[in-house]
């Protein structure tokens, strides 16, 4: 994560030179602080030491005390104004370049996304990678500016402090600082203890969010079954839980910092009571070593020198929210990339569309497999239909198409090329795809239906919304093409958003297309208009579709029968209601009236065909 900032050698330099440049000057202000008061206690006794003056800048003997101490502040407001004029240089660059951190790891991480394979958006929540790219973000950004910038200046400043006020009296110096050591060890011991309880920190404020998150995006549900209630209490739950920690951190700070504060006055103690003694033993001596100006400065240093360790305290407070932060982008960072381009990968020229399974198997990462043991061909062109029950592996298998996820086992070919051989991203825009779940984007309805293919105009758009049965109902949108659709596509209704989706899989003008219950969301009359577009938009193209109703079923070259993720029967329409299966049984189902239907249920369960004697919805639809 340091590198992040030192990429930006040149504003680390200039930030570092600033900072010694106002040190120099905070240093140069205190001097002469002293040596006015040494004037004027010259001034008012001629037995008071003579003042020493740096850098041999002794003023003209002709001077009077007074015009002396109009020239020393004169000096000192110069010394301001070109301190203030640093002051916000350093903070502009300061700012510029943890901003330029920011911005940059913000990208690095939001780019690791788009490399990563639905395998690790399955094993994280939403959340949680929200707020790694935000929060988190800016955290690592603190540990640029506060565990290398200050930590720097701080350095350098204590050991500044330090050789001047040693350069005034060296007794002094080690008898006021003696306390220091104590407080670099309470320093690491209050880190070590702390550190579990920031990470905690960030897991707790992960699920705030993802509370949060998962209420906004859950409300119909919520609202559906009136559980506001609830779920402001599991929101107040955790809310508390967050709350609760960030006090456990917020006293073992304040404990550390009043343990700090009270060692520094314990050096200012040190610095009033001795240099005290100091000063009064030189009483009267002209030449003493140590003079009330110098006293002056050296508590003035002792004061800086002590907001410096007390800033140990912020500065390790904010190291540990930071190194958190840290740890938890690298995590996303180092995250190895499980799917991606072969390093002989081969271009994707002219697809031709036939497809291969030679004994594929999958399964999610720590559960079963999914997938056994798959074993067919698809000829380019053909039109596959893929029934099955829920949860039998048909999106697995459609996502295997596409690369989303790698065979635990077995090959995928396509024109005799093993997936895993071409390139990934060449690959995924010969396929067009219209998910079981249709994402549309906070756009306008022509941008998401142009999303695969920016540079498609007007006319392309339009044709692909026609054949996708969407042109009407844009049409009847306030704006028509250019209405804005609310996130997700909320001002839509299901069957509209399924069209869009449609429309934008069918503009990439793809060799490969895949239906993943396309028309679930759709009305028998739209899907008769859907299914009769498709059929003209697939001629030429390998076409995978999920689907249940017979009416789409019937249009396939070839039904493939899933059960528990392994091929129960393949054949065309006709092949399979020769035979006595699952196929035809569906068949028989939705050309049945609802009382043969019941009739046809009960005879399957008493045959222990079926677990239960009822017929669902979804079949007397």
């Amino acid at each position: 994560m340091a590198g992040l900032a030192l990429a930006r050698t040149g504003r680390c330099l200039a930030l570092l030179t600033l900072n010694v440049l106002l040190l120099v000057l905070t240093l140069s202000a205190l001097s002469f602080t002293g040596l006015s008061i040494d004037v004027l206690r010259r001034a008012a006794s001629p037995n008071a030491p003579i003042p020493k003056w740096p850098l041999g800048l002794i003023p003209p003997a002709s001077w009077n005390p007074l015009r002396t101490l109009v020239a020393i502040g004169l000096l000192i407001i110069a010394i301001a104004i070109v301190r203030g004029a640093l002051r916000v240089a350093a903070a502009l660059t300061q700012g510029s370049l943890v901003n330029a951190v920011l911005t940059d790891l913000r990208w690095r991480v939001y780019d690791k996304f788009q490399e990563m394979s639905f395998t690790f958006f399955d094993r994280q929540e939403t959340g949680s990678l929200i707020n790694r790219a935000t929060g988190d973000s800016s955290g690592v950004a603190s540990f640029a500016e506060a565990g290398m910038i200050q930590t720097t200046v701080l350095a350098i400043t204590l050991v500044v402090y330090f050789t001047y006020m040693v350069r005034l009296h060296a007794v002094l110096a080690l008898l006021s600082l003696a306390t220091t050591p104590l407080v670099c060890i309470s320093s690491i011991i209050y880190s070590r203890r702390v550190r579990p309880g920031y990470e905690k920190n960030r897991t707790l404020y992960d699920k705030l969010i993802l509370s949060l998150t998962e209420n906004v995006q859950g409300q119909q549900v919520i609202k559906g079954f009136a559980l506001e209630d609830q779920q402001i209490e599991l929101f107040r739950a955790a809310n508390d839980d967050y709350r609760l920690q960030q006090r456990w951190l917020i006293r073992r700070a304040a404990a550390y910092g009043a343990l700090a504060n009270f060692l520094n006055l314990v050096n200012m103690f040190m610095v009033l009571i001795v240099g005290g003694f100091i000063v009064v033993r030189h009483h009267g001596d002209p030449n003493a070593p140590f003079t009330v100006g110098g006293l002056v400065v050296f508590a003035s240093l002792v004061r800086e020198f002590s907001n410096q360790i007390a800033n140990v305290a912020n500065l390790a407070n904010t190291l540990q929210v930071s190194l958190t932060a840290a740890g938890r982008v690298h995590e996303v960072l180092r995250t190895p990339v499980d799917i991606r381009d072969a390093p002989h990968a081969l271009s994707v020229q002219a697809v031709q569309g036939r497809i291969e399974f030679h004994d594929v198997c999958f399964a999610y990462p720590g559960n079963q497999d999914v997938l056994h043991d798959l074993n067919f061909t698809v000829e380019a062109g053909q039109c596959i239909a893929i029934l099955g029950a829920t949860g039998s592996g048909k999106s697995t298998l459609l996502s295997l198409l596409g690369r989303f996820y790698d065979p635990s086992a077995g090959r995928i070919l396509l024109d005799g090329h093993d997936l895993r051989d071409l390139k990934l991203q060449e690959l995924r825009r010969r396929i067009g795809i219209v998910f079981q779940e249709s994402f549309l984007f906070s756009n306008t309805v022509a941008a998401n239906i142009a999303f695969g293919n920016p540079q498609a105009g007007r006319d392309q758009i339009e044709k692909a919304a026609r054949i996708a049965a969407a042109h009407d109902f844009i049409m009847e949108l306030p704006l028509g093409y250019d209405t804005i659709i609310g996130e997700q596509g909320s001002n839509l209704s299901g069957g509209q958003r399924q069209r869009l989706a449609l429309a934008r899989a069918i503009l990439t003008d793809p060799a490969i297309l895949i239906l993943d219950d396309a028309t679930a969301a759709i009305d028998p009359e739209t899907e008769h208009e859907i299914m009769s577009a498709i059929e003209a938009a697939s001629a030429g193209r390998t076409t995978f579709i999920v689907a249940h109703r017979l009416s789409a079923l019937r249009r396939a070259d070839k039904v493939i029968v899933i059960d528990k993720g392994r091929i129960a029967q393949a054949g065309s329409h006709e092949e399979l209601m020769g035979l006595h299966g699952h196929y035809a049984n569906v068949a028989r189902m939705q050309t049945a009236d609802p009382e043969s239907l019941w009739i046809i249920q009960a005879l399957r369960w008493e045959a222990g065909e079926v677990d239960t004697p009822f017929v669902t919805t979804e079949e007397l639809s």
